[in-house]
């Protein structure tokens, strides 16, 4: 979706309004397809003292698979951004130092924009709960349903004593 500015740009105190949704299910994550649904992105642009002030929201349901245990899980995820519009830069290093976004033109590519948001957004580590106890390293069960009956590994730096305990018993 391009937001066409040119209304806005030189009229302080006006306000643009947009809601789309955004197709992002084609987007591979290490092999998963996070978001299969829609995303829905609502917003404004508003023009404060001639500076020009993107908002929006962008909501989605994840279809995520838990790092600890491999369940497969849902989350709502909500992704709030805000960006001062620019047409020019007077310095380029201001670009590094604020929150700018040099517009085409009159014109904003909402979809580039929120695309780079989303994703620089997805969190890198993700589970199923916070207290996911994941997966027994030897048999594989799910610790979260109850503890396996695999024997604790021994920690190979106290092997001696444990052949003094079996000497004692």
């Amino acid at each position: 979706m391009r937001l066409e500015l040119s209304n806005i740009i030189h009229t302080p105190g006006a306000v643009l309004p947009f809601a789309f949704d955004l197709d992002l299910s084609e987007l591979d994550f290490y092999g998963e397809h996070r978001l299969p649904e829609p995303i829905h992105i609502e917003g404004s642009v508003y023009n404060r003292a001639e500076m020009l002030v993107f908002q929006a929201t962008a909501t989605t349901n994840l279809h995520l698979h838990c790092d600890s245990c491999g369940k497969a899980f849902q989350r709502v995820a909500t992704v709030e951004v805000e960006h001062l519009l620019v047409t020019e830069l007077e310095n380029e290093d201001d670009a590094d130092d604020m929150e700018l976004i040099v517009l085409d033109g009159t014109t904003l590519d909402v979809d580039e924009l929120m695309h780079d948001e989303v994703i620089l957004a997805m969190d890198t580590k993700n589970l199923c709960r916070e207290d996911c106890k994941g997966r027994c390293p030897r048999c594989g069960k799910d610790l979260n349903d109850g503890p396996c009956d695999c024997k604790p590994e021994l920690d190979p730096r106290f092997a001696v004593l444990a052949k003094l305990l079996e000497q004692d018993e």
